[in-house]
């Protein structure tokens, strides 16, 4: 880890240290060490610059969930200390809700996921991919991701959600490893993507443990199915994208592998998202999945139907006042 700190003995002990110490340890002022003066951090909701915006999130959030606790359930990730190193982590979070962002305050205890793809150098954070499952928080709440994204415009929220024209490039160009477990993972979800759909039962194990957007966990090829033909069903020529593979197998681990990813198109099918709309939508994605001796064990897939719903509602809006 040259360039590092020495307390910190690998990239996986780095992300989780200075996890914790950020949010459980509230040392939010660390983040002048720990991110980039120029951090880019890019959300389903849009992009965020500097060490600044980051520490403003950060306290926004914590004012938002004061107790919330990161457990890190994984952390995948490739590079060396040459070029830098590409962290994938996994985060299930427990938090009781004071109010803010998703409404006042309602005093229910939550859990939610969130996994960031993290470009990591010289002891600090450059570049960012973060993507939470708001929708799992909204459905705690007695909301839905639909009937959030109506409330977020309704009280004046009207930016668009990150699009392809709208990101920028940033300092991390990279594109994973050549990993056989990564490439594995790959080729299930082209297959899917393909409308291939025959691959679950070909690649995944019957006895399967999904955790899905929305706070969902599911069991069985059959709801792996249902998950990722409403998706794909929703946008049925959108373009599918690979940005980032990265595969791994580390002692006393299951091979597993992270994969981002990304949908882009019209929202012209019956599906996940309800009526075709005609929109044109951005659906930034990441996958984690473990593979055991019968196929793929454990699959955690997560997207921001928050923002999705966001993008049709403003598009459809739109639509409806130009008429006919």
């Amino acid at each position: 880890m040259r360039g590092f700190d020495a307390r910190f003995a690998d990239l996986p002990d780095y992300i989780l240290k200075c996890t914790a110490m950020i949010w459980e340890g509230r040392d939010i002022a660390a983040l002048n060490w720990h991110y980039g003066d120029d951090l880019l951090v890019r959300t389903p909701a849009g992009i965020s610059r500097g060490n600044g915006a980051g520490k403003a999130n950060t306290m926004a959030t914590l004012s938002e969930f004061p107790d919330r606790q990161l457990l890190g359930e994984d952390v995948i990730w490739c590079g060396n200390e040459d070029d830098g190193f590409l962290s994938s982590h996994r985060i299930i979070s427990t938090a009781t809700h004071q109010g803010g962002a998703f409404g006042a305050a309602s005093g229910r205890k939550l859990t939610f996921r969130t996994i960031a793809d993290t470009f990591c150098r010289d002891n600090r954070v450059w570049d960012e991919w973060l993507i939470r499952d708001n929708a799992a928080i909204a459905v705690q709440l007695g909301q839905t991701g639909e009937s959030a994204a109506r409330a977020m415009i309704a009280a004046g929220d009207r930016a668009m959600p990150l699009t392809p024209e709208s990101d920028v490039t940033g300092p991390y160009t990279g594109h994973g490893n050549e990993d056989e477990w990564g490439a594995a993972h790959a080729g299930i979800l082209r297959r899917m993507m393909d409308a291939d759909f025959s691959v679950i039962p070909d690649a995944y194990d019957r006895a399967c443990h999904l955790s899905l957007p929305g706070g969902v966990e599911a069991h069985g090829q059959s709801a792996a199915d249902a998950f990722w033909l409403g998706l794909r069903s929703s946008f049925p020529s959108a373009k599918f994208t690979i940005a980032h593979q990265i595969g791994r197998s580390d002692p006393l681990m299951a091979p597993r592998s992270a994969i981002r990813w990304s949908l882009t198109g019209c929202h012209e099918g019956w599906g996940r998202f309800g009526a075709p709309s005609g929109a044109e939508v951005h659906v930034m994605g990441v996958s984690h999945v473990e593979f055991g001796p019968r196929g793929l064990r454990r699959e955690v897939t997560l997207f921001d139907e928050i923002a999705i719903w966001k993008q049709i509602l403003l598009q459809t809006e739109v639509l409806e006042e130009a008429g006919p």
